[in-house]
């Protein structure tokens, strides 16, 4: 029976209430045309006539649902009732996270269309003409925004409208897909951590000023992004040994599933700590300690000059280099004020995670779409820096305005012709 609302193939081996094994084979595709199993388990009745069931269930079922089947077992159903228990547990579950999956395709997609013209444009910009900010500065935010676009590159465009609007192509082969998988965590760890050098960079420009001129340099600065880079992509380099081929078609391993070791292997676990850890919890604290020694510092050194102005009360003097920290302090705190804020969710959700001990798919509806809406939020952070630099600078600004309306106007007169 395949019943299309579902998703759910069964198929009884001999009859549905005959007292013999039930094969039951559980399907999470996208269309009804998808026709080859994602996974399949098999519940089986002993000469005792007690049910009974092996433990290889499916990951993809929640533990709820899992619990549910085993009180239909333990209950002694016919196998038309466990098949019934089965496909009201299984509708019920999906109906609770439809919503959000409806909001998901409209955000990334919209995401997508934004994110890669706006940071690509960023790159151009930044990288071709002065914007008011130093060639240390400048460089940074190239980075950063190279990395952000790799991101949606990686994440959006090539995993999730896989799934949304080509979900038969080439990027369903195993070997590609794992290397998308490393590709992505390697592009989020580079944008994480771009941020975290750009905030240490700034608070060096600001609070250091004897480490200032020896670190605070446009080569200094490669160096930094360069060896950060390829130490994050080498970390992410084991993740592609991670998967595993759900389905052989002519030879051919198609799609990727998470190897059950992963999760039980001692090296997989610890491997995965670090990642955690790695990103997002270490560069959270990192960014939070950096802003706050800055604003310490800010705060001691404005005492210390309204001092020194009351004291010189007929001089009416600018203060320059205050004028020119302050482009620096708004830009800092705007760019790892966004990624707090916006990494706050996800950051919040893991720390209940650990903390309770409880698997993601047995949350309620509001933790659930709470999860969702961090994960949303987490790409999100790479769409909003190149709004920050043309809210920040007004060079990009201008530079940004001009180029967007040259290529609206562009594409207005190829249309009309």
């Amino acid at each position: 029976m395949l019943d299309k609302s579902s998703g759910i193939f069964m198929d009884v081996t001999t009859g549905v209430d005959k007292d013999e094994s039930l094969v039951v084979v559980y399907l999470d595709f996208h269309k009804t045309s998808d026709k080859v199993p994602h996974k399949r388990w098999k519940f089986e009745k002993n000469s005792n006539k007690e049910q009974s069931c092996n433990l290889d269930l499916p990951k993809e079922l929640p533990h709820s649902i899992k619990q549910r089947l085993w009180d239909c077992i333990s209950s002694r159903v016919s196998n038309k009732e466990f098949v019934s228990c089965l496909k009201g547990q299984i509708n019920s579950h999906r109906k609770m996270h439809r919503p959000i999956q409806h909001v998901e395709r409209v955000f990334y997609t919209i995401l997508a269309l934004i994110g890669i013209p706006v940071n690509s444009l960023a790159i151009v910009i930044l990288s071709r003409s002065k914007c008011g900010v130093s060639p240390c500065t400048t460089r940074y935010l190239v980075i950063m925004a190279a990395a952000d676009l790799m991101v949606i590159i990686t994440d959006v465009l090539l995993r999730r409208f896989r799934y949304y609007y080509y979900p038969r192509c080439f990027l369903d082969i195993t070997p590609v897909c794992s290397v998308n998988g490393v590709l992505y965590r390697a592009a989020r760890d580079c944008s994480v951590w771009f941020t975290v050098t750009f905030s240490f960079d700034r608070f060096v420009t600001i609070c250091c000023q004897k480490l200032k001129t020896k670190y605070c340099t446009e080569k200094t600065a490669t160096v930094v992004l360069a060896t950060t880079c390829i130490l994050l992509c080498l970390k992410n380099i084991p993740f592609y040994f991670q998967y595993q081929p759900v389905r052989i078609i002519n030879n051919m391993p198609f799609s990727c599933d998470t190897k059950s070791d992963y999760y039980t292997e001692t090296w997989w676990v610890a491997l995965d700590w670090f990642d955690t850890v790695l990103t997002p919890l270490l560069p959270f604290a990192l960014i939070l300690l950096f802003n706050a020694l800055t604003v310490r510092h800010i705060l001691v050194t404005s005492r210390v000059r309204k001092r020194l102005k009351a004291e010189n009360k007929g001089e009416n003097r600018r203060d320059p280099e205050m004028e020119n920290r302050r482009k620096s302090v708004i830009l800092l705190f705007t760019i790892s004020g966004s990624f707090i804020l916006l990494w706050f969710i996800y950051v919040v959700d893991f720390l209940y995670f650990v903390i309770q001990e409880m698997n993601p798919d047995d949350y309620p509806p509001f933790l659930f779409h709470f999860r969702r809406v961090g994960y949303m939020l987490q790409r999100l952070s790479c769409c909003t820096n190149t709004f920050i630099y043309a809210a920040t600078l007004p060079r990009f600004r201008a530079k940004f305005s001009n180029a967007v309306k040259y290529l609206v106007t562009r594409i207005a007169c190829a249309m009309n012709k």
